[in-house]
C-alpha cells in the first residue's frame, strides 16, 4: 500500500493498514495485543525517565527530561511541555541503556510516545483509544521503509527523526478523529518539513543532539497534526515527500550520515567531547 492508497481508505487509516495485512482474526487480535504491550512498555520507559536523573554513561543528557517535568511552565503551555518532557524521558532512558520501543530506531524512539502518549493525557484519554493510532503510526513506517532506510547512516536524520515525526503525526491525527487523508497529509507535512536534517551525534553516541531533537519533532508531530485536522493538506503528494527525502538522503556525503564527522559533532567542542570519551 501506497501513502496516496493509504489517503483514499474510506476507513480510518488504522483500518486501512490492518486490511492490508491480510490477517486472520486470531492473528488481528494478536498484533493488538502486541500493540497494547507495545504501548506499556512506552509508558513504562516515560514513567522511569521522568522519574531518574542519573547521568548516561557518557555524562552528556541523562537529568533533562526530569528537569523539564518539575519546573516551572514559563509558558504555560502544558500539552507542550509534557509531549517534549516524555519524548526526553523515553530517549534519556535509551541512553542509560534502559528498555526502550525503537520507533523506529532507538535515537528516535521518544517522538512517536512523545507525541501520542502526551496528547492522549493532556486530553484524559486511556490507553485503549491509542491503539489503533499506534498501528497506523506502525503502517506510515512500514511504508517508508520501502522508499527509504530509516537510518541515520543511511539517510541522515531525516530518515529517523522525520519518519518518526510523519508517524507521530499520522497517530496523532487519527487519535483527535481525523479521517485517513487527514492523517496521511499530516505525515506527509511533517516529513516534509524535516528534509535534509544531518545525523551528526556528539562522540558517536545517541544522546547529543538526540535526545533535545526527539523533544522538538515530538512538537513538530503534534503541530502537523493540528494543521491537518484544520483542513490543510501537503501540495506535494504524500508519496513524492517520501521520494524526496529518500533522495536527499542519497545526496548526503558520508560525513552527515552518523559518522561524527559533520555537523554539531565537527564543532570545536564536539570533537573535544568525542576525544574525551574516547580516553
Amino acid at each position: 500500500m501506497t501513502l496516496s492508497e493509504l489517503a483514499a481508505a474510506r476507513t480510518s487509516a488504522s483500518a486501512a493498514v490492518l486490511a492490508d495485512q491480510g490477517l486472520s482474526s486470531d492473528e488481528l487480535e494478536a498484533l493488538l495485543d502486541g500493540m497494547r504491550g507495545r504501548l506499556q512498555e512506552m509508558r513504562d520507559s516515560i514513567r522511569r525517565g521522568l522519574a531518574s536523573d542519573a547521568a548516561s554513561r557518557t555524562g552528556m543528557v541523562g537529568w533533562n527530561a526530569k528537569t523539564l517535568w518539575e519546573a516551572d511552565d514559563a509558558l504555560e503551555s502544558p500539552l507542550v511541555r509534557r509531549v517534549q518532557a516524555y519524548a526526553m524521558a523515553v530517549n534519556e532512558e535509551n541512553a542509560r541503556m534502559g528498555r526502550i520501543v525503537a520507533a523506529p530506531t532507538a535515537g528516535s524512539a521518544g517522538t512517536v510516545p512523545g507525541a501520542l502518549i502526551g496528547v492522549a493525557d493532556h486530553l484524559g484519554l486511556d490507553d485503549d483509544a491509542l491503539v489503533h493510532p499506534l498501528v497506523l503510526a506502525a503502517g506510515i513506517g512500514e511504508v517508508i521503509s520501502k522508499t527509504m532506510f530509516i537510518a541515520g547512516s543511511t539517510g541522515g536524520c531525516q530518515a529517523e527523526i522525520g519518519s518518526s515525526a510523519a508517524m507521530a503525526a499520522a497517530a496523532v491525527t487519527e487519535l483527535l478523529g481525523g479521517d485517513a487523508a487527514a492523517s496521511v497529509h499530516a505525515a506527509a507535512m511533517a516529513l516534509m518539513n524535516s528534509i535534509g536534517l544531518v545525523c551528526d551525534p556528539v562522540g558517536g553516541y545517541v544522546e547529543v543532539p538526540c535526545v533535545s531533537r526527539n523533544a522538538f519533532f515530538a512538537v513538530h508531530a503534534v503541530a502537523s497534526a493540528q494543521l491537518a485536522l484544520a483542513g490543510l493538506r501537503s501540495v506535494i503528494p504524500p508519496d513524492e515527500v517520501v521520494q524526496a527525502m529518500a533522495s536527499v538522503g542519497r545526496m548526503l556525503p558520508p560525513e552527515l550520515r552518523e559518522t561524527g564527522e559533520g555537523g554539531i559533532a565537527a564543532t570545536a567542542t564536539g570533537r573535544r567531547i568525542a576525544l574525551e570519551l574516547a580516553r
